[in-house]
């Protein structure tokens, strides 16, 4: 089913009415908004479990915990709102005698209006229609139309419903929250006049070409997609020495968590040549399954990027999961050399979604150091290693390519916290900016400086009795209630 140009008309008037409304909001109302939403899902949580697992067969304990992220995110910018610091909220006191003489200036964080979502496919709840994006944008006091994922027509129909719905209830105006369904309605959704910023995750064609339009519109908006990330690991000769086995298990988990189709799956690992995790991985592995992926496209994109790897002359197959049934997608590991990355990055480091990924050996400092700088932006990077390992030029390569470096673990897990950050340089995203965590919400705010303005005519954040309740900077000290 396919938005028309009537309807999709029909769902930005009614968020552009509904703009002014979410951004005159006080954070008290704003957050009753979110965490009705919230309260909604959660009671909807068994129907549409159900309706998810038959679209996405992701399992119902996997979809469960993530109707929890979805509404754990709501309730989280909902404190935002609350907590005031978002807004940037500054003030400079007029001062004649400075030379030249200074006006009094007032600056804030607002909406910067409605706002386009784009649903991901394998986080049908969490990075959908009422995930991340939507419930960071509705907290900016922003409206939200929605482009439903092509995976999960039936959950995004309901899952918009249940929430525009809760929305209504708690007092929100009517246009906060619509979907649109269709390719092209995608497109005429990023290209519309009322629409003032977009979010986006899936993939490095898909985002392109959305991008491309956002930015060559009359108007240009901010577009922020993600949109690929091969997710580097550095594992030690040290780290292999210490504890091979225990980090060998924590890659073979990771990159087979959910049949290989998460953002931030290891896909590409530099292992030391000749330390033996190579045969700690291939032991493990056999004993993998893995199943059927998210969609027909990606289904067929799997093998296709398989061959892609295995076209390249330094690549051999090291190990495989179990025989694949009903079309599954079969774990597989690949090997390659630290000098062919280096030399073929454009061929070893593509993303490949589902459950691959592709140990490169090194030899020596200067050998990994030649290939990391090949490396493509990603969202993650993460470093195994020893006290007595000297990783300081390792770690200063890596902090330039990702937005998240990890120290322990594996990167198959983002918290939803104040302080997360979920991006990094292109590809992995088309800006600096979060879509995870509090900050998420810079991405859907703009400044706006009043100048000598009388106090009934500015804001209520900026006015002199609302400002000593909330987080503010005043001639530059910063004050907090």
């Amino acid at each position: 089913m396919t938005t028309t140009t009537e309807q999709l008309d029909q769902y930005a008037a009614a968020a552009e009415a509904a703009a002014p409304v979410w951004r005159a909001a006080s954070a008290a109302e704003r957050a009753t908004w979110l965490r009705a939403a919230a309260d909604a899902l959660d009671a909807h949580a068994d129907d549409l479990v159900a309706i998810a697992d038959a679209e996405t067969r992701l399992g119902g304990t996997r979809l469960r915990g993530e109707v929890g992220r979805t509404t754990g995110q709501l309730r989280l910018f909902a404190t935002v709102v609350e907590e005031g610091s978002y807004l940037e909220l500054t003030v400079d006191d007029a001062d004649a005698g400075a030379t030249p003489p200074r006006p009094e200036l007032r600056r804030m964080l607002t909406g910067v209006g409605p706002v386009a979502v784009f649903s991901a496919s394998n986080f049908p709840f969490a990075f959908s229609v009422a995930g991340g994006d939507t419930a960071s944008a509705l907290a900016a006091g922003n409206p939200v139309i929605v482009k439903a994922h092509s995976g999960h027509p039936r959950l995004s129909a309901r899952t918009a419903e249940i929430v525009a719905d809760a929305l209504v209830a708690a007092g929100a105006p009517a246009g906060s929250l619509a979907l649109v369904e269709g390719r092209e309605a995608g497109n005429a959704l990023v290209q519309h006049p009322v629409i003032q910023a977009a979010g986006f995750t899936g993939s490095l064609g898909g985002g392109r070409a959305l991008f491309d339009l956002a930015s060559g519109r009359p108007d240009p908006i901010p577009f922020y997609g993600e949109l690929g990330s091969v997710n580097p690991v550095v594992v030690t000769a040290a780290a292999v020495a210490a504890r091979g086995d225990a980090l060998a298990q924590g890659l073979v988990g990771s990159f087979t968590l959910g049949i290989g189709q998460f953002c931030t799956k290891p896909g590409v690992v530099f292992v030391p040549r000749g330390a033996g995790f190579e045969d700690l991985v291939a032991t493990l592995v056999p004993s993998t399954a893995g199943g059927p992926l998210l969609t027909d496209r990606i289904t067929a994109a799997f093998p296709e990027g398989i061959a892609h790897l295995e076209a390249d002359a330094s690549v051999e197959v090291l190990a495989h999961g179990a025989p694949a049934e009903d079309g599954s997608a079969r774990p597989i590991v690949l090997t390659t050399d630290a000098a062919a990355v280096a030399a073929r990055p454009e061929t070893l480091l593509e993303e490949c979604f589902g459950p691959v990924t592709l140990l490169v050996r090194y030899d020596g400092a200067d050998d990994l150091l030649a290939a990391l700088r090949a490396v493509p932006g990603s969202l993650t990077a993460t470093i195994h290693s020893e006290e007595e390992d000297d990783v300081a030029d390792v770690l200063a390569l890596l902090e330039r390519r990702a937005g998240r470096v990890l120290f322990a673990g594996w990167p198959t897990g983002v918290a939803v916290t104040w302080s997360q950050h979920h991006g990094g340089p292109w590809p992995a995203t088309t800006s600096l900016h979060t879509s995870v965590g509090a900050t998420a919400i810079r991405r859907f705010l703009r400044p706006v400086v009043f100048q000598d303005a009388p106090q009934r005519l500015l804001p209520a954040e900026l006015r002199d009795d609302t400002l000593s309740r909330l987080p503010h900077r005043r001639n530059g000290e910063l004050r907090v209630p």
